[in-house]
């Protein structure tokens, strides 16, 4: 006759073997999802880094549009001189004359920059600094070679600001993020630029942060 103790364990050993796979599979499920944790982190840098690729291909491809419709309103304007230039992003939304209607030079959608916080383009003068930082730029990405105006604008080349050293364009200083807070030009401008601070995942014209891509007809 079987003894009663050893009829108990034999009783209770499946009850032990299920508890047992219960806890490997738990162990397994654990060491899966951390495994998927490790994989989401590993590439959360770089989902973010191809976002922000597209928003600054975007960026590039409405800067320029921007720049093409400055040199159309210039060109309707008499190609003048700054006088002839645009002094209001509206006057770009607007359209120039065409016979009784009114010929679209720039889309409501290029209007807005994709990288700036409140989606405004900054203006920039002829005159300006960031303007002759930005050719010197262009000097430097073709080997020291002055970039020449095309031919509507060759007589405003004499207004951007002498250039220095090619070699010396630019800051040693750390890249500051955030938005440039600088105002606008509140007179003609002759191209458009991002507040965007950030440095860019791809460059534009050998330049690598947001607000020193100037999108302008000028040299295009």
């Amino acid at each position: 006759m079987m003894n009663p103790s050893y009829r108990s364990m034999l009783t209770s050993l499946p009850l032990n073997h299920e508890t047992n796979e219960r806890g490997y599979t738990l162990v397994a499920l654990m060491a899966l999802m951390a495994l998927m944790a490790l994989f989401a982190l590993a590439a959360a840098p770089s989902i973010q880094q191809q976002t922000q690729r597209e928003r600054e291909k975007e960026a590039i491809f409405r800067g320029e549009q921007v720049a093409d419709a400055i040199r159309s309103y210039y060109i309707y304007k008499g190609g003048q001189g700054p006088n002839s230039l645009p002094t209001d992003i509206d006057q770009l939304l607007e359209g120039v004359p065409r016979g009784t209607k009114k010929l679209q030079i720039l889309r409501p959608e290029a209007a807005v920059d994709p990288l700036s916080q409140d989606g405004q383009w900054r203006r920039i003068s002829p005159t300006s600094e960031e303007f002759r930082d930005f050719v010197q730029s262009l000097m430097v990405y073709s080997g020291g070679v002055a970039p020449a105006p095309r031919r509507e604008f060759a007589s405003m080349g004499s207004l951007i600001p002498q250039l220095t050293n090619v070699l010396n364009t630019r800051s040693e200083e750390e890249v500051p993020g955030g938005e440039n807070a600088s105002e606008d030009t509140s007179g003609p401008f002759v191209g458009v630029a991002s507040r965007s601070q950030r440095n860019s995942v791809i460059t534009y014209y050998g330049i690598d942060r947001h607000d020193e891509w100037i999108f302008t007809p000028m040299f295009r």
